[in-house]
């Protein structure tokens, strides 16, 4: 099913060619009722080797696609809403999500003839450029998700970054889902992101119970990537009581009854900056951070500062604080103040500070979700030996999100 975005973006076609993209995509769901096998050979057929079709009428439609002369960017939508009609067939069972990769890596075969005519030859070039695409990077991280872990025998520093994908369920809807992404597709990951972070809040729940036994399993293993000593310390800090008196939720909804009562704008911004200092290091608070946060609150939508204090108020100022805590923007993936951070005062205060955001502030916990996804995206590439202090972060804000967020059982903390 097309979303309205992709259906008013195709409106302005004429009505032959949308006709034809809608004869495409009833065959291709055709296809996604075979065998992946055979699915996959013909889609290679059809949209790889572009030299022909065993259906002729598919590919008079498809010749009819290319000579209506699409623009790159209208084509590479056909491309990829095809690729996710067998992709979402595929994800309904565990049976044939492992065929998804073979999917993916279709884009990386280079067809051995010549083109045999202008259609073949213009088509070739078309889905050759679908491989620098946002598009084709999100089938490749969500093909990741599904590549059998015999791969994954390398030693997990020497892995890319983007090997790790499936172990984050915070990041799928913003690494995998585009604004033109059809319902199904959100639906989906959204399943895709439940069932995953289920499995770990479940994982998780039994390293804590068997943790507190007087003889430790060494079958129940850490389910993250940092040290026992370091997980143990994170759940203790996320749930516990911070200052002896108060656990980080407490002190969220004390902060959210304050908002509610100020008088201004102004001084709800003087408050937000105690609120995160208290969870910052005396020491470092005494170099430049201190005023740093200061100036950015204080230069934070200036011109309200005599108004009343409000939810949108609120959420706005959120997000900025947290662009300038973690990274600014994917135009401008500046991240030196978390870096700083993370180096002064270690991964696990700094994920306290960015809990106790979210914590009294709920609606920009997407938002946080979301500056990850630049960081974990601006770095695919790298190995994780080189990056470990990003691999601790996302493992740490796995943790306090999960143990504040998720549907584990509070008394067990």
């Amino acid at each position: 099913m097309l979303n309205q975005n992709l259906s008013s973006f195709l409106s302005h076609q004429n009505p032959k060619s949308n006709q034809q993209e809608q004869l495409l995509y009833k065959h291709i769901q055709k296809l996604a009722r075979q065998q992946p096998e055979q699915s996959i050979q013909n889609f290679q057929t059809l949209f790889i080797d572009a030299s022909g079709y065993s259906v002729p009428e598919i590919w008079q439609a498809m010749e009819a696609i290319i000579d209506s002369d699409p623009e790159e960017t209208e084509f590479h939508h056909i491309l990829n809403r095809s690729c996710y009609i067998l992709i979402n067939r595929w994800l309904q069972s565990p049976q044939l999500q492992k065929s998804i990769p073979d999917l993916v890596n279709l884009f990386e075969i280079t067809p051995n003839r010549l083109p045999p005519s202008w259609t073949s030859k213009r088509l070739r070039s078309l889905v050759g450029s679908f491989s620098e695409t946002e598009h084709y990077l999100a089938l490749q991280r969500l093909a990741q998700m599904f590549v059998q872990e015999v791969q994954i025998e390398t030693q997990i520093e020497d892995q890319k970054i983007e090997n790790l994908i499936n172990r984050y369920p915070y990041l799928y809807e913003h690494c995998f889902l585009q604004d033109e992404s059809s319902e199904e597709e959100q639906r989906e990951i959204k399943i895709m992101r439940k069932k995953i972070q289920q499995k770990y809040e479940v994982d998780l729940s039994k390293y804590i119970a068997y943790q507190r036994l007087p003889r430790k399993s060494s079958s129940i293993k850490n389910p993250t990537l940092i040290s026992d000593q370091e997980l143990d310390e994170s759940i203790q800090y996320f749930t516990g009581k911070v200052d002896g008196k108060q656990t980080f939720r407490d002190q969220a909804q004390r902060f959210r009854l304050y908002c509610d009562l100020t008088s201004s704008y102004l001084t709800f911004k003087d408050g937000l900056y105690e609120y995160i200092n208290d969870a910052i290091d005396p020491g470092y608070r005494k170099c430049q951070f201190n005023q740093k946060l200061y100036q950015q609150l204080q230069n934070t939508l200036p011109d309200n500062n005599g108004h009343k204090n409000n939810d949108s108020l609120i959420v706005g100022t959120c997000r900025k604080l947290l662009g300038f805590l973690v990274v600014e923007s994917l135009e401008q993936p500046k991240h030196f103040v978390f870096y700083d951070l993370i180096n002064n005062l270690g991964v696990k205060m700094v994920m306290g500070i960015l809990l106790k955001i979210v914590l009294f502030c709920n609606q920009v916990k997407p938002y946080l979700e979301q500056r990850f996804s630049i960081l974990f995206n601006h770095y695919h590439g790298s190995t994780s030996g080189k990056v470990w202090w990003l691999v601790k972060s996302l493992e740490s804000l796995n943790v306090a999100l999960t143990t504040n967020f998720g549907g584990m059982n509070h008394s067990c903390f």
